[in-house]
C-alpha cells in the first residue's frame, strides 16, 4: 500500500492539458521512428550485393508497407469502425497486424539509434584514446566477427515486434482477478471493472467471457467505473447487455470515463443505460439498506471530460456512514480523503498498459502522468484502489500490465 499526504486534486484543464500533450508527443514518436526505420533500411539494402534495379525495387516496396501500415493503424485510432464481430483471421490481417508494427517499430527505432549512437560514441573515444597515447589503429575487424555482431543487432531489433505480439495474442487476454481485503465498516464482497473499451478488439464474445467470471465471483455489488467505448457508441449496446446480466445483490452501478463522453452522445448514453438496468451515478449516491447496517455508494462525472461536482456527489452522506465512491480518474482521491469517504474505486491508466518494471520503480507512460497509476493507496483512514481495467486504448497490446478483474473482501 502507498500512504499518500493529501494535496489538491489536479484540475480538468490540467488535465486535459497533460493528456493533448501525452497524444501529441506519442504522434511525433511514432511518425519520426516510420522515417528512421525507413532510413536504416534504405541504407542496409543499398549496401547490400542488390543490383541497383533490385534495391531500388526493395526500398520502395518497403516504405510502401510502413506507409500502409502506419496508415491504417492511424485511420483506425482516428475514425470509428462500428464492425461488432469481425472474424479473428480479419482481426489479425486489419486490427492487430497494424497496431503492432506501430508499437513495435517505435521501440525498434529507439533501440536501433541507441545502438548507433552507442557505437559512434564508442569509435570516437577509441580514437582520442590512440591520439592521446600514441597508439597503431587496430587491426582489421574480422568479418565473421562482423556479421556475427549484425545479427546481434537483427535479434535485439526484432524483440519489440515479438513482444507487442504476444502482448496481443496472450497478455492482453490473459486476466487476472486481483483480491484485497480493506476495513470498511461493513462486510461486503465488491467486484469492480474498468476501462473495457468495446470495439473492434474487445468483441461480445470477450465482453461475454468477462460478465461469465464476475458472474462466477458472486459479488454483492457489481461497479463499473467508464470508458465503456474506444471510439464509436455503436459498441455500447452490446457491452452495457453483457454487463446487466450480472445480478449483484445490492445491484450494479456504474460512472462515465472520457472516452464515453467524446464518443457517445449525451443523451444516448442517458438513454442506453436506462435501458439496461444500470444505474448511471453523475454527481450522485445511493444509500443502501444492508443488515449490517446501510452504506453509500456515490459516483462523479469524469475529471476532464464531464462535469464533475464532489460536494453534489456527497451530499446528505455523512461522515458515519461507509461510503464507496466511484471514479474514472484517481485523482479526485486527495479531495474525496478530506471529505471522509473511505473507499475510493478508479481506473483510466490500464495500470500503463505498456510497463517496464526495474529494481527500485515500475517505469510506464501513467507512472509518469500520475502518483495514482494502479494499486493500493492510502491517506489517513481512506482508500483509494486503482484498476489496471481489462481493455486497451491506442494499441490493443498490453505488456507487464495484465487485464484485471477487481474483488474487494470489505470488512
Amino acid at each position: 500500500m502507498n500512504e499518500m499526504n493529501a494535496g489538491m486534486p489536479l484540475s480538468p484543464v490540467t488535465l486535459e492539458l497533460i493528456s493533448s500533450a501525452h497524444r501529441v508527443l506519442v504522434l511525433a514518436l511514432a511518425v519520426l521512428a516510420q522515417v528512421y526505420l525507413f532510413v536504416r533500411f534504405r541504407e542496409a539494402v543499398r549496401s547490400s550485393r542488390l543490383s541497383r534495379r533490385a534495391a531500388a525495387w526493395v526500398v520502395g516496396a518497403a516504405g510502401a508497407a510502413i506507409a500502409i501500415l502506419f496508415s491504417l493503424s492511424g485511420f483506425l485510432l482516428a475514425r470509428p469502425v462500428a464492425w461488432l464481430d469481425p472474424s479473428p483471421a480479419l482481426q489479425a490481417a486489419l486490427f492487430y497486424l497494424p497496431a503492432l508494427w506501430s508499437v513495435g517499430s517505435v521501440t525498434c527505432a529507439l533501440i536501433l539509434l541507441t545502438l548507433r549512437v552507442a557505437g559512434e560514441a564508442g569509435r570516437r573515444a577509441k580514437k582520442l584514446w590512440r591520439n592521446m597515447t600514441g597508439r597503431a589503429p587496430s587491426p582489421p575487424v574480422d568479418t565473421g566477427r562482423r556479421r556475427f555482431v549484425k545479427a546481434g543487432v537483427g535479434t535485439l531489433a526484432a524483440a519489440p515486434f515479438v513482444l507487442t505480439g504476444y502482448g496481443a495474442a496472450y497478455a492482453g487476454r490473459a486476466y487476472t482477478v486481483e483480491e484485497r481485503s480493506l476495513p470498511f465498516g461493513l462486510p461486503l464482497r465488491v467486484v469492480q471493472l474498468t476501462d473495457i473499451h468495446a470495439g473492434l478488439t474487445m468483441t461480445r464474445r470477450e465482453l461475454r467471457r468477462y460478465a461469465d467470471e464476475v458472474i462466477a465471483l458472486e459479488p454483492d455489488l457489481f461497479v463499473l467505473t467508464g470508458d465503456y467505448v474506444t471510439n464509436t457508441s455503436a459498441f455500447l449496446p452490446d457491452c452495457l447487455e453483457e454487463m446487466a446480466r450480472v445480478r449483484a445483490r445490492y445491484g450494479t452501478f456504474a460512472v462515465l470515463g472520457n472516452h464515453d463522453h467524446w464518443y457517445v452522445r449525451p443523451s444516448e448514453l442517458t438513454a442506453l443505460f436506462r435501458d439496461s438496468g444500470i444505474p448511471l451515478l453523475r454527481n450522485e449516491s445511493r444509500v443502501i439498506a444492508t443488515a449490517q447496517g446501510p452504506f453509500a455508494v456515490a459516483g462523479i462525472d469524469d475529471l476532464s471530460a464531464g462535469r464533475p461536482d464532489l460536494q453534489v456527489a456527497l451530499r446528505g452522506l455523512t461522515p458515519s456512514m461507509p461510503a464507496i465512491l466511484l471514479s474514472h480518474r484517481p485523482e479526485v482521491f486527495p479531495d474525496a480523503a478530506a471529505r471522509g469517504v473511505a473507499l475510493t474505486l478508479a481506473g483510466h491508466y490500464h495500470g500503463g498498459q505498456i510497463k517496464l518494471t526495474l529494481p527500485s520503480r515500475e517505469i510506464s507512460v501513467a507512472h509518469l502522468r500520475t502518483p495514482y497509476p494502479e494499486g493500493l493507496f492510502r491517506i489517513g483512514e481512506s482508500r483509494l484502489y486503482v484498476s489496471r481495467g481489462i481493455g486497451t486504448s491506442l494499441t490493443p497490446v498490453r505488456l507487464n500490465a495484465r487485464p484485471e478483474i477487481t474483488l474487494l473482501n470489505l470488512a
